[in-house]
């Protein structure tokens, strides 16, 4: 079964961009697998990461993705934190570039995920 966390909030934290997640999220287990996927019905990235043999799905939600645009032209390392404990989120950067460039001007992720990703990035 796929595990889901949710980020709460994105900030940027001197050269790093952290994206929140619940306090009570245990992330010492939790092994980024540097992939990412997108779900247009939720205006959502995805971030997959690897806990127990199995898929965590890193939910990104539209909220969040001024701060998001902020960090990558900044270049900032990109990690998930729960307040008390972190981990680096690999390839970020590169799979989130990939992404938005494949997203622009193609209708196969629908209408309203198409224009909010032109309009904010």
């Amino acid at each position: 079964m796929k595990k889901r966390l949710n980020i709460t909030e994105a900030m940027m934290k001197d050269q790093e961009l952290l994206l929140m997640t619940e306090e009570s999220t245990n992330l010492t287990e939790l092994s980024p697998a540097g992939q990412m996927l997108v779900d247009s019905d939720q205006l959502s990235f995805i971030y997959l990461a690897e806990q127990d043999g199995d898929y965590t799905y890193i939910t990104i939600p539209e909220k969040t993705w001024s701060v998001l645009k902020e960090g990558l032209a900044a270049g900032a390392t990109v990690s998930l934190s729960n307040g008390s404990s972190q981990v680096e989120l690999v390839s970020f950067k590169e799979e989130m570039e990939y992404l938005i460039e494949n997203i622009k001007g193609n209708s196969n992720y629908g209408d309203e995920m198409v224009g909010k990703v032109e309009l904010i990035f």
